[in-house]
């Protein structure tokens, strides 16, 4: 299931758009129309469910509790509003110069090596700093600390898998009291100064005259940090995977017959970075032709709804020249991702930077898969020059 987990997602598309699990007690959506009405349905939404015991698991409750993705409307409605006013005034498009000249420092940095004939891991020395720099110089946050920000946001993640063990519980509750802590100075030093960040922005942005309280300030900055960082790691990571195994369909892009961002799109979906996403029925509720009932939640396979074959021609071949690529990686529905303008802007740089500068850049060989599968990426992506 980790190295390939698509044989398996097929059998289940074709056992039938929404499968019960008794052992797990949920719907499973298999299938791109199946997931896509499952994610737009007003009636599934996201609730969020304090861990137990919840004094030992307080901070990381906190956080999650006062999160956009964790809450439906009237409350996300309001919270959307105020971080989508945040973001209109011109972040993203201030933000694409920037990320062109930390891919360039950061591509410098290894141009050394690669030429010497020296393995690279992209993954430690490219794509895992990358959105954190990003996010980071977003929010006005000191890049001497992006380091502890990444730590923070890397042990909160892990709790998104299946059965999390203790360690785990643990090293997500320390690094959401430490997170919401640093941020709240953070948030605290904007009021007495503001500047022309986001973080600034989200502190005097106001709907009918009310902001976010002080517990959604934080948890947005962290939701930011997390979502940013680790998806955007994972994506990169998975889609350059493919690019550099498909050398036919790398020479598409390096020749300049297909753009980076066509073929980005392509990256996303072909290897999700995201594979389940889970929704709650609100109230009793008819999707994809089975009753989900009220309290019941549906995993949307978002990986096999890419690599469906009903709505992708040839949906196991990659193809960087895919249009339509109607896939699912931002999501649908009330909780499409807000980032989506930035991640597109943010990898498309991080990808054509990196073809231009090294456009003959191979795998080394095989590139280790994360021990986890909800989160899918890799441990390391080693490349040489040939």
């Amino acid at each position: 299931m980790l190295d390939d987990p698509y044989p398996l997602l097929a059998r289940w598309r074709a056992a039938g758009p929404m499968l019960r699990s008794e052992r797990e007690g949920r719907w499973v959506a298999t299938t791109h129309a199946a997931v896509s009405a499952v994610l737009r349905n007003r009636s599934l939404g996201r609730l969020w469910t304090d861990w137990e015991p919840s004094e030992q698991m307080e901070p990381f409750n906190t956080l999650h509790r006062n999160q956009l993705m964790e809450n439906e409307p009237p409350e996300h409605t309001r919270m959307r509003r105020l971080l989508a006013g945040a973001f209109s005034r011109g972040h993203v498009e201030r933000m694409g110069p920037r990320i062109e000249v930390l891919a360039d420092e950061m591509l410098d940095d290894l141009a050394d090596d690669l030429r010497a004939g020296r393995p690279v891991d992209l993954l430690a020395r490219y794509a895992e700093p990358m959105p954190v720099f990003v996010i980071a110089d977003l929010l006005g946050v000191p890049r001497e600390d992006h380091e502890r920000l990444r730590d923070w946001s890397q042990a909160i993640v892990h709790m998104y898998e299946q059965g999390v063990g203790d360690d785990v519980r643990a090293a997500a509750v320390t690094a959401s009291s430490e997170f919401a802590a640093y941020v709240r100075e953070v948030v605290e030093l904007r009021r007495r100064e503001p500047g022309d960040d986001l973080v600034s922005d989200l502190v005097r942005e106001r709907q009918d005259g009310k902001g976010f309280s002080d517990d959604e300030l934080v948890a947005t900055v962290v939701l930011l940090l997390n979502a940013g960082h680790e998806a955007s790691v994972n994506v990169f990571g998975n889609g350059m995977h493919a690019l550099l195994s498909h050398r036919d369909q790398l020479a598409r892009v390096t020749g300049g017959e297909v753009s980076v961002a066509t073929a980005l799109e392509e990256l996303i979906r072909y290897d999700a970075p995201l594979q389940m996403f889970e929704r709650t029925a609100t109230t009793d509720v008819e999707v994809a032709g089975v009753t989900v009932r009220a309290g019941e939640t549906v995993a949307c396979l978002m990986g096999s709804a890419n690599r469906d074959a009903d709505v992708f021609e040839r949906a196991d071949d990659f193809d960087v020249a895919r249009d339509p690529n109607p896939h699912v990686g931002f999501g649908m529905g009330l909780h499409f991702c807000l980032g989506a303008p930035l991640a597109r802007v943010e990898l498309e740089i991080t990808v054509r930077r990196l073809l231009e500068r090294f456009p003959t850049i191979a795998l080394t060989g095989v590139a280790p898969r994360r021990p986890t599968w909800v989160l899918r990426g890799y441990e390391s992506l080693e490349v040489t020059l040939t």
